[in-house]
């Protein structure tokens, strides 16, 4: 399937889920507002922010109740200081109430991830190294965070273990060397990219050697990312990884290696403060 139609299927499911899990037979405190009672609300983050996850919602209050009329003030990859309005809501007051947890569930996440990625990609400025996600993923949000670091200027790593190979130690040690690992490789699907995590210069010989496309330096020293970036003379790209914070960025970034990678763009993000209240009765 194709990475825009997957990531469709994934919004139509992931809100179906959102809905399921949160409003279950019925929201019992929504029935203590009349039924005919009309609303008007708005969503205001009370920090900065990159927005992201529109669709989401979108299709989280259509399944809820196609009266809501939503309209947004901003866009996927916007971003926003504290006290801009993301989202101005109106329909009936239940079905905007009912929605109104799962919609900032998904929009804090998914806006947490853009934000941090931002972040990064900010301290990277200048420097044309490109900042990567992992596989470090919230457990069922893998293609709405991949989405996410893209709506933050960030670059997807491989999406799953279909895409692209990654071989790593216990890999290598399977199939009797890097230069094996490649070369099967290869004979399994040539047109996809073989990377190879390396953790010393004799590994990383190996994997030039191998015609790797990419290496990915496993918690290298500032010198020694240096020096296989000398040794590597353009030959494969190479990527930094291992241990990556905003703290470090800059520093490996003018070692000269092509990108970097990093699980915390997603793994461990803090939720966007957002807010949602009723302005008056329509």
């Amino acid at each position: 399937m194709h990475y825009q139609d997957a990531l469709a299927e994934e919004i139509r499911n992931s809100a179906a889920r959102l809905l399921a899990e949160d409003v279950g037979p019925g929201d019992i405190t929504a029935e203590l507002i009349p039924e005919k009672e009309w609303a008007r609300a708005r969503v205001i983050t009370r920090e900065p922010m990159v927005l992201c996850g529109v669709a989401w919602v979108d299709e989280l209050f259509r399944r809820l109740d196609a009266r809501v009329a939503l309209r947004w003030q901003a866009a996927d990859g916007d971003r926003l200081e504290a006290g801009a309005p993301l989202l101005e809501i109106e329909g009936p007051a239940r079905s905007l109430l009912t929605g109104e947890r799962a919609a900032l569930n998904v929009l804090q996440t998914l806006s947490a991830t853009a934000t941090r990625t931002r972040h990064y990609v900010d301290l990277l400025d200048g420097t044309g190294v490109g900042i990567l996600d992992t596989r470090k993923t919230l457990p069922g949000m893998r293609l709405a965070q991949k989405y996410a670091v893209t709506c933050g200027g960030g670059i997807n790593h491989r999406i799953g273990l279909y895409d692209a190979f990654l071989i790593k130690e216990n890999h290598i040690a399977a199939c009797g060397g890097i230069a094996a690992a490649v070369e099967a490789a290869r004979r399994i699907a040539r047109d996809l990219p073989v990377e190879v995590e390396v953790e010393t210069f004799e590994e990383l010989d190996q994997a030039l050697a191998a015609g790797a496309d990419i290496v990915m330096l496993d918690n290298f020293s500032l010198d020694d990312m240096r020096e296989a970036v000398r040794r590597n003379a353009g030959r494969a790209v190479l990527e930094a990884s291992g241990n990556v914070d905003e703290t470090a960025l800059q520093a490996i970034a003018e070692t000269g290696v092509d990108r970097i990678s990093s699980g915390a763009l997603t793994k461990d993000v803090k939720a966007i403060d957002l807010s949602m209240r009723f302005l008056e009765s329509a």
